[in-house]
C-alpha cells in the first residue's frame, strides 16, 4: 500500500520540521510548500491525500489558497493558526478548511487531527454508511434508529438532523452557522441559541457525562464537531 501523502504549507522552518518529523514516525510521505505559490505548484502535481496550512503565508492570504484548492482538490485541509481571534479560524473553515489547530500544539493533537481527517476522506470516498458507531452509542442513518448501550434512545427530528449532520461532517469543525443553515434552513443563521439547547439535549441522551462530554465537541465561538466515529 502506498504511503499517505502529506503537503505542509508553512513558511517556519521549526514548525515545518517539527511537523514532517511527526508524521514521518507515522508512515507517511510528507513535502513542503513555504509559500501559496509553491503550495498551489505541488497540490496540482503531487496530489496529496491532506494538505496542513498555516494561516499566516508570506505572499498570499491563506483563505484565498483554500478556497482556489477546493475548485480542484477534495483533500481535507487542517488550518495552523497562531491567531487569538476566532473570526480568522470561522473564515478558514467558511471558506473550504476542514479543521484547525492553535499553535502552539503537541505531536498527540497533531497526530489524532491528521488521521481523523483522512479516516473521513476514506469514508466520503467509499460511500455513505448506513450505520456509524461513536463510543456505546449506534445510529443507522437509513432506518432513524439510534442505540444507546444496547438501549433504544428516542430523538426528536430536529435532534436526529443535527447529530446525522456533525456525522456527516466527521473530523472537521461545522461553524454554528453551517449546522443552523444544515438543520433549520436559512431563516435560522442568526440563532445559535438554538443550537445550544438542541446539543445540550443530544448530549443529555447520547454522552456518558453531558458536562464533560467526549464526542459531541464544542470548539468556543467557533462550532462543534464530532470525535471518535467508527463504521
Amino acid at each position: 500500500m502506498s504511503k499517505l501523502r502529506i503537503l505542509i504549507v508553512e513558511d517556519e522552518v521549526d514548525i515545518r520540521r517539527f511537523i514532517r518529523l511527526s508524521l514521518e514516525k507515522e508512515g507517511m510521505s510528507v513535502f513542503e510548500a513555504t509559500t501559496a505559490a509553491q503550495a498551489r505548484i505541488k497540490s496540482a502535481s503531487r496530489q496529496p491525500d491532506l494538505v496542513i496550512v498555516d494561516l499566516g503565508l508570506p505572499d498570499e492570504d491563506s483563505k484565498v489558497l483554500i478556497r482556489d484548492m477546493r475548485s480542484w482538490s477534495s483533500a481535507p485541509v487542517l488550518v495552523l493558526s497562531a491567531q487569538d481571534r476566532e473570526e480568522e479560524k470561522v473564515d478558514a473553515l467558511n471558506v473550504g478548511a476542514d479543521d484547525y489547530l492553535t499553535k502552539p500544539f503537541g505531536v498527540p493533537e497533531l497526530i489524532t487531527r491528521v488521521r481523523a481527517q483522512l479516516r473521513r476522506a476514506n469514508l466520503v470516498s467509499a460511500g455513505p454508511s448506513s450505520v456509524v458507531q461513536f463510543g456505546q452509542v449506534r445510529v443507522d442513518l437509513a432506518t432513524y434508529e439510534v442505540i444507546r448501550a444496547g438501549e433504544a434512545v428516542h430523538l426528536t427530528p430536529t435532534e436526529f438532523r443535527l447529530l446525522t449532520a456533525l456525522i456527516r461532517g466527521y473530523g472537521k469543525v461545522i461553524t454554528y452557522r453551517q449546522l443552523l443553515l444544515d438543520v433549520w434552513g436559512p431563516g435560522y443563521s442568526d440563532r445559535p441559541h438554538y443550537l445550544r439547547v438542541y446539543m445540550t439535549n443530544l448530549r443529555q441522551k447520547l454522552e456518558d457525562d453531558p458536562t464533560q462530554p467526549r464526542h459531541l465537541i464544542t470548539e468556543l465561538q467557533v462550532g462543534y464537531r464530532l470525535a471518535g466515529l467508527t463504521t
